[in-house]
């Protein structure tokens, strides 16, 4: 079970709202990256079961997931994500993908924290605010392991979408991961719009042309 121990020692320097963030998606072969920012004040308290519950999303059931989702949202002060198209990760890069839709996620919301607690080994670059990073902040800070459930719940009803306009991808089962049952439908179907084509091994199939390009 998590506690509000890392948040406190902020809120005892002096900081009056705490951000978490999380982001989902890096992994994928397609789709977007997610990320999402979980404000909470120096009056907030995991005061149910449900909210004791919130732990490293990748540790979670998607059921449980789910739920978690809408108790946290209610929960918590402030709530938004940030979202990345594929297009822009094989452009930047998705490490720099990701720290967009970070930025973007803070940008957008109403409540404006004024620390950042983010998840890994960086911090946000072209980040106005003070902040930390915290490898394996996810399984260890509420606040970023809240923004963690935010962003894969998030990315995966995104993905659901995206299996309606490619069915034949499956996307609803593997949300764009690397399976092999996704590799075995791109090598059937080739690479859709929504693939990453900076990733491996679809850059090198399409560079030897063993699965072209199919606007399906």
């Amino acid at each position: 079970m998590l506690d509000l121990k890392t948040e406190q020692q902020y809120f005892e320097s002096g900081y009056n709202l705490i951000g978490g963030v999380d982001e989902a998606g890096r992994g994928p072969l397609a789709g977007p990256v997610v990320a999402a920012c979980v404000v909470i004040d120096k009056n907030f308290k995991i005061d149910s079961a449900d909210l004791a519950m919130v732990a490293d999303s990748k540790k979670l059931t998607p059921k449980k997931r789910e739920k978690l989702f809408s108790i946290i949202r209610e929960k918590v002060l402030a709530v938004e994500i940030g979202v990345v198209d594929n297009l822009t990760i094989d452009k930047i890069n998705i490490l720099q993908a990701s720290f967009l839709a970070m930025r973007r996620a803070i940008k957008k919301l109403k409540v404006e924290p004024d620390y950042i607690l983010v998840d890994g080994n960086f911090k946000i670059p072209k980040l106005e605010k003070p902040q930390t990073a915290i490898i394996g902040g996810d399984a260890k800070v509420f606040c970023i392991a809240a923004a963690s459930i935010i962003a894969k719940v998030s990315r995966d009803w995104m993905m659901t979408e995206i299996d309606k306009q490619y069915p034949q991808y499956e996307f609803i089962k593997h949300k764009g991961y690397g399976t092999k049952a996704h590799f075995a439908k791109i090598a059937e179907y080739g690479p859709c719009p929504l693939h990453r084509f900076s990733f491996s091994p679809i850059k090198e199939m399409v560079a030897n042309k063993k699965a072209p390009l199919k606007s399906v």
